[in-house]
């Protein structure tokens, strides 16, 4: 416990160093490069609009630019339609980032060795790498088609350059001349009022929401992250002034997997609704839940023991429900309040569902049988003592904004287990190699993430982002086992980089 507190605190003054040199050039650019914030690209250089009319900051949306977004990327003027606009006007961004980051894990299991030759024993100990790199890049492209009708295409790369397809929809809105009636057909963002695809941080672990992709130890349903982007089609209403909102997807359970490659035949559900209230000087808050409701496949048919694609069936139930709650206190200061429980089925928990090596997103199923994930094959009988797993969740996101070039961001995610799969009497063979019931925290994460992002310019044609974070992430019994205790995990990351767009 000793060595574990002195690991923390010496990496916390790491932290510490790290930002106070980062600050001090931080105050040198605001006292000297502070001008006004212009319009981000594409849209800006459409409407003329200033950034800040859109975006908190870039590319997290304020209450006008969800307003907008909800429009159909439409001001519902005359410059909404293509026909409208200057033919010389090409609506497209790219995004990238160029990144030094420091990673550190605190416990790997790795080989020791004895004169210069393995001796067959392990040890544990912390590994650290630092150095440049890059993010993937985004090519942005969207707008209207005609009026009223609207698109939005996203090509997306990871580091090495392999592309895909991260959204792309087709959407009709005002059917009728009523903001109630709008709907949409691709590939998607969930209606999330905390958006992960406008997220403001970029490491690792805290470039993501813990929250909406949260799954316990040994569980096999990869379908219900609400935070990828899903396959499907949705309705969106909502009032003229946007204060009340309500949503509906449909979704095909394959966490957005293309080709039907995974569970081909079940669908998932996902409602939202939400109502804005004007507090005067305290600004516009919003409180609003959803639902994810739905069925994933257990059992694929094989040939010589390999999954075929798009063959799942004996399908499973799985939930996931919350509250989300978005305040402002005054022009400065938010802070958005994320909930959720989640349950999957008991054969989801003992691993079967997922018939791919990766976790989805593009991977592709296994290629041998000794490879392959559980298959639920008729006459599968579940060990003794499994049981429906569930958990709660909770995600604290605040900000401070300074000026709209200049934002602190900070965030804290907990997810606790109510329920693990394996129950008391439990027969099988458990996620940590012990036959017995799972630990009562076995998977919990606790996480959090600091740091600000500073724009020394952002104009019609470009905008650029001095982006400077650190994720701390700790996860009960997910380490390398110690005798016969699983240790926990801790991992942290520092990244300082340039987020720009053209």
């Amino acid at each position: 416990m000793r060595v574990k507190k002195r690991l923390q605190r010496s990496n916390f003054a790491h932290f510490v160093t790290s930002l106070s040199a980062v600050s001090l050039v931080l105050v040198s650019l605001v006292l000297t490069c502070s001008q006004p914030a212009n319009a981000l690209p594409a849209f800006a250089r459409k409407y003329g609009l200033r950034c800040s009319a859109c975006h908190e900051s870039w590319p997290m949306l304020n209450y006008f630019g969800q307003k907008f977004k909800d429009n159909g990327y439409q001001l519902m003027n005359d410059r909404d339609a293509p026909i409208w606009q200057n033919p010389g006007y090409w609506p497209v961004v790219f995004r990238i980032t160029p990144i030094w980051h420091r990673v550190s894990t605190g416990k790997v299991e790795v080989d020791t060795y004895t004169a210069g030759a393995p001796d067959g024993g392990q040890a544990v100990q912390r590994i650290s790498s630092s150095g440049f790199d890059l993010s993937g890049l985004d090519f942005h492209t969207g707008g209207t088609l005609e009026k009223n009708i609207s698109f939005y295409l996203l090509p997306s790369s990871d580091s090495t350059g392999a592309f895909h397809f991260e959204q792309v929809f087709v959407r009709f809105d005002n059917i009728a001349h009523s903001p109630w009636l709008n709907f949409k057909l691709g590939r998607f963002e969930l209606d999330n009022l905390l958006s992960e695809k406008r997220i403001l941080t970029l490491t690792g672990n805290g470039g993501v929401y813990q929250t909406y992709h949260f799954i316990p130890q040994g569980d096999g349903n990869i379908f219900g992250q609400i935070g990828d982007n899903q396959l499907g089609m949705e309705y969106l209403g909502h009032s003229v002034d946007d204060r009340t909102r309500i949503s509906a997807s449909l979704v095909s359970s394959s966490d957005g997997n293309v080709n039907l490659s995974t569970t081909a035949n079940a669908y998932t559900g996902f409602f939202t609704g939400s109502q804005a209230f004007d507090t005067g000087k305290l600004g516009v808050q919003r409180l609003g839940f959803y639902a994810m409701a739905g069925e994933a496949s257990t059992y694929y048919l094989t040939t010589g023991g390999v999954p075929i694609a798009g063959s799942g069936i004996g399908n499973k139930s799985f939930s996931r429900e919350g509250f989300v709650g978005q305040f402002y206190f005054g022009p400065h200061v938010g802070l958005t309040v994320v909930t959720q429980h989640g349950s999957d089925n008991a054969y989801f928990g003992q691993g079967y569902g997922n018939a791919e090596i990766t976790d989805g997103n593009g991977g592709t199923l296994c290629t041998t049988p000794t490879g392959c994930p559980p298959n639920n094959v008729p006459g599968t009988t579940l060990p003794v003592g499994s049981q429906a797993p569930s958990w709660n969740g909770v995600t604290f996101e605040g900000h401070y904004i300074y000026s709209p070039q200049l934002i602190f961001i900070s965030r804290y995610e907990v997810e606790k287990m109510s329920q693990q799969a394996n129950g008391a009497g439990y027969t099988g063979v458990g996620p940590t190699g012990v036959i017995g019931p799972s630990p009562s925290n076995l998977g919990n994460i606790s996480t959090y993430t600091i740091g600000f992002r500073y724009n020394p310019f952002m104009t019609s044609r470009a905008g650029l982002a001095w982006h400077n974070e650190y994720n701390w992430l700790h996860q009960d019994g997910t380490g390398p086992s110690l005798g016969l205790n699983t240790a926990n995990l801790n991992t942290s990351e520092l990244l300082l980089g340039l987020d720009f767009d053209f």
